[in-house]
């Protein structure tokens, strides 16, 4: 048993390299179309919002499958997104600017969807450095409260990915559509449990905790 989920973790990290060397493949290739730079943005910004969508899929496949197992997978598919993002802005900074800080700081300044790239990269970031073990017992309670920002990133990025496209705009829609449904099942799940607690409250507490009021 404990092979067998070793052996689909070793999968699942090798699927995931998958769009990575599909992107090396074209570049070899010259299968990126003329606009090569933007084409290579694009496609590693794409990757790391599905990989970003994947670890918030998580939670709502753990709940209706009750497989805790999918906890780790979380953590592999935001560290995926973490590799991809980190990708993205690095293509962003040495191919497509080549390390001209004082362009790259205009551009930045003068492109509000960069801004929301850059809110959703530091928190990916922030999420990615601090997913060890010993993160988690450092930071203590703080590291959930921390981890919940995911949410924020996942916001930002969506706003980063709709202003930045032009033309046809059924993929970002329907990434859209993805992130509602997700954030929607954990809003659910979170009334659900708030009702459920208020339930378990005994009558005569209750009645004691209003009249101390």
């Amino acid at each position: 048993m404990i092979m067998q989920i070793n052996n689909l973790r070793s999968l699942t990290i090798a699927v995931c390299f998958i769009p990575l060397l599909w992107v090396v493949f074209d570049i070899a290739f010259d299968n990126l179309g003329s606009n090569q730079m933007q084409a290579l943005h694009i496609r590693l910004g794409d990757w790391a919002l599905r990989f970003l969508w994947i670890t918030l899929a998580i939670t709502p496949v753990q709940t209706v499958t009750k497989w805790r197992g999918m906890t780790e997978y979380r953590q592999l598919f935001g560290l995926y997104a973490f590799f991809y993002a980190s990708l993205h802005v690095l293509v962003y900074l040495a191919v497509d600017q080549v390390f001209a800080w004082r362009i790259i700081g205009i551009d930045i300044l003068e492109s509000s969807y960069i801004w929301f790239g850059l809110i959703a990269y530091i928190i990916v970031f922030s999420l990615g450095i601090t997913s060890s073990k010993a993160s988690k017992k450092l930071l203590g309670k703080s590291w959930k409260k921390l981890h919940r920002f995911i949410y924020i990133a996942a916001g930002a990025a969506m706003i980063h990915y709709f202003w930045q496209l032009k033309g046809n705009l059924a993929e970002p829609l329907f990434y859209l559509l993805l992130i509602f449904m997700l954030l929607g099942f954990r809003a659910v799940i979170w009334f659900k449990n708030k009702q459920l607690s208020q339930m378990m409250i005994p009558k005569g507490r209750a009645s004691t905790d209003t009249e101390s009021d």
